[in-house]
């Protein structure tokens, strides 16, 4: 008996945790992306979503410029025989 109770209580429990995560719905923003990403106006995929994409691309290029650039940099240095005192 008090194990039929426990578990039609442990039921309840479930079903109002279940019942309460569905209160909040997100709306469904793919379409709307689908178009503006679809569109064919000449910008590169990757630029499509604003200023924020723009930067990103940007602060990215500056990253792999100067990275490639000290790479040659420390290469040279390696390749330069260390003077003997």
């Amino acid at each position: 008996m008090l194990r039929m109770r426990n578990l039609l209580a442990l039921r309840q429990i479930l079903q109002r945790t279940i019942s309460t995560t569905s209160r909040r719905q997100i709306q469904n923003r793919v379409p709307e992306k689908q178009k503006i990403f679809q569109e064919d106006d000449g910008v590169p995929v990757h630029l499509k979503g604003g200023v924020t994409d723009a930067l990103l691309y940007k602060i990215t290029m500056i990253l792999t410029v100067v990275g490639t650039g000290y790479a040659f940099y420390e290469l040279g240095v390696a390749a330069m025989p260390k003077k003997a005192k």
